[in-house]
C-alpha cells in the first residue's frame, strides 16, 4: 500500500493549497520541492547587501487576500501578517502630480475632475458584487451562480483595456491610471479582454487593498507550510522530479509545473494528441528585475507617492500601451512601463534601521537577455529625480535569469502563460476538467491551469478537488 494518498510537485503557492485541500479531506499529502526551501514565487532572500530583504518574485497580493481559498484558512495562526498602505497604488505623471488608487471610491474619484461620476459609478457596481465575480472568475469555465452580475461585468471586460479607458473616460490621467492597473495583463493594451485586468485589480484595491506580508512574501509560503503540517503533510526539499518513476507510489499525482516540465517528465506516458496540445502551449513576454538596497526612501517629485506601497512608473496611456506592445512584438522599450514596490515605508523590518528596499521591474520580450537596468532607472529618475544616489546596491535578473531561478517561469513569463481568451479557461489543454490529463491520478495544478497566475492558490484548490471528485 502507498504511504502517501497524495504527491504534489512544487512547493508554490498553487502547489502547497493542493497540499493543503487534500489533507483538509482527510488524505495524507507528500510535497517534493526541487530546491533546498519552498515557496516558488514566494521566496524572501538577501540578494543584495546583509540585513536586506528582498521578495524574489511577488511583494503585492491582493489576490492573497481576497482569494476565496485563502480566506478559508488559519494562516493567521501560523505567523501571518497582512501590512496595508494607506493608498493602494500610485501614479506619478510628467506635471510632478500623481493620481492614487485610495482605499475608498469617493477619495479616488475625487481626484478625477470631470471623470469622477464615471468612476465612481463603475467601482462601486464592482465593489458591491466583488465576491461573485471573484467567485466566477477565479476558477474554470463553468454556469454563473449569480448571472447577471457576470454578464454586467463580462461586457466592459471583453474590451480592450485602452479602448474601455477611452471609452469610459474623458481626462488622460485618468486613463493612465486605468492603464497602470491594466498592464498587469502583461499584453497589448490593444488585446481584446485586457480590460479584465484592470476591472478586477481595481476593485480589488476597493474592496480588501493590495497588502504586503510582513516580513515579506516568504511568510505566506512559511504559513501554508506550518499549517499542512498541523494537517500530517510533510514536505521535502532538495528532491529533483526529472520522471514519473522519481515519485514513491501514491494514488494522486499533482504537479505544480507548466506544460514545458510536464511534458519533460511524463511526455513519453501521453497520447500524441495530449503532447500535441501541451507542445503548443503558448508563453508570453518575460520580465527584467531589479531588487534595490537604497540609503533612503525613494525622492518622488510627487509626495503622494509615498503613501503607496505600489507604484506604476509608464507616464500617459500612450506610453504604457507602447512599452507593452513592444514587449509583445519581441522589443525593448527605452521608456518601459514599470511596476514598482517600497516595502520598507510601511514595514521596516526588511531593512536596517535607516535603510529601505524596493524593486522595480519591466516587461520584456520572451526569454530576453537585455540588460534593462538603465531604462527601468531612468524611468523612475523621470519621476523621481536623484534616485539613484539612494541606491547601495542592486541585483537584476534579466527573463531567462527568471526561468533559470523558477523553470515555471519559461522565458520569464511569470504569469505561467499567456492569457488572453484562448488560453484563458482552456489553459493547459481543451478539456472538461482542465486539470486532468490522459493518465489516471495525474493532474497539473500550477497557474497553467485555471484561472492564471497570480497568489491565490485557487490553482491548486480546484485541481484537488478535481482530484478527489
Amino acid at each position: 500500500m502507498p504511504e502517501y494518498d497524495a504527491v504534489i510537485v512544487g512547493s508554490g503557492p498553487n502547489g502547497l493549497a493542493a497540499a493543503i485541500t487534500l489533507a483538509r479531506a482527510g488524505c495524507k499529502p507528500l510535497v517534493l520541492e526541487a530546491k533546498d526551501s519552498i515557496g516558488g514565487g514566494l521566496r524572501t532572500q538577501a540578494v543584495t547587501l546583509p540585513g536586506f530583504q528582498h521578495d524574489v518574485c511577488s511583494s503585492v497580493h491582493p489576490l492573497g487576500l481576497a482569494s476565496p481559498f485563502f480566506r478559508g484558512l488559519p494562516l493567521a495562526d501560523y505567523g501571518l501578517e497582512w501590512v496595508f498602505s494607506p493608498a493602494e497604488v500610485a501614479h506619478p505623471l510628467d506635471d510632478g502630480s500623481a493620481l492614487l488608487l485610495e482605499r475608498s471610491v469617493a477619495a479616488t474619484a475625487a481626484q478625477l475632475g470631470s471623470d469622477a461620476g464615471s468612476y465612481r459609478r463603475l467601482m462601486d457596481w464592482l465593489v458591491t458584487h466583488d465576491e461573485a465575480l471573484l467567485d466566477q472568475f477565479l476558477g474554470p469555465l463553468r454556469l454563473p451562480r449569480q448571472p447577471l452580475a457576470t454578464i454586467g461585468f463580462g461586457i466592459p471586460a471583453l474590451l480592450p483595456a485602452r479602448l474601455l479607458a477611452k471609452l469610459l473616460f474623458r481626462e488622460a490621467r485618468t486613463r493612465a491610471l486605468f492603464a497602470g492597473v491594466a498592464a498587469h495583463a502583461i499584453r497589448p493594451l490593444e488585446h481584446p479582454a485586457t480590460a479584465a485586468i484592470g476591472l478586477i485589480l481595481g476593485m480589488l484595491g476597493h474592496a480588501v487593498g493590495w497588502p504586503l506580508a510582513r516580513g515579506g512574501s516568504g511568510r505566506i509560503a512559511d504559513a501554508l507550510a506550518a499549517y499542512l503540517a498541523h494537517l500530517g503533510g510533510e514536505i521535502v526539499t532538495g528532491h529533483k522530479v526529472r520522471s514519473l518513476d522519481d515519485l514513491p507510489p501514491t494514488r494522486m499525482m499533482l504537479f505544480d509545473v507548466t506544460p514545458r516540465q510536464m511534458l519533460r517528465i511524463a511526455g513519453d506516458r501521453f497520447p500524441a494528441g495530449y503532447r500535441r496540445q501541451l507542445e503548443g502551449y503558448r508563453y508570453g513576454p518575460g520580465v527584467f528585475k531589479i531588487d534595490y538596497a537604497l540609503s533612503q526612501p525613494i525622492p518622488w517629485r510627487a509626495k503622494d507617492c509615498a503613501r503607496a506601497a505600489t507604484v506604476h512608473v509608464g507616464g500617459t496611456l500612450e506610453d504604457i500601451a507602447q512599452s507593452e506592445a513592444e514587449a509583445w512584438q519581441g522589443r525593448h522599450s527605452a521608456r518601459p512601463f514599470t511596476l514598482l514596490v517600497q516595502p520598507t515605508r510601511f514595514d521596516p523590518t526588511r531593512a536596517p534601521e535607516g535603510k529601505h528596499i524596493a524593486w522595480a521591474y519591466c516587461h520584456v520580450p520572451h526569454g530576453s537577455t537585455q540588460d534593462m537596468t538603465a531604462a527601468i532607472e531612468d524611468q523612475i529618475e523621470r519621476f523621481a529625480p536623484g534616485f539613484r544616489d539612494c541606491i547601495l546596491a542592486r541585483h537584476t535578473r534579466h527573463a531567462q535569469a527568471m526561468e533559470d531561478y523558477n523553470p515555471n517561469y519559461v522565458g520569464g513569463d511569470i504569469n505561467g502563460g499567456v492569457q488572453d481568451l484562448r488560453q484563458l479557461f482552456t489553459r493547459p489543454t481543451l478539456r472538461r476538467v482542465p486539470y486532468s490529463t490522459p493518465l489516471q491520478g495525474l493532474y497539473i495544478c500550477s497557474s497553467s491551469t485555471p484561472p492564471g497566475g497570480g497568489v491565490h492558490g485557487m490553482c491548486g484548490y480546484h485541481a484537488a478537488r478535481a482530484a478527489l471528485d
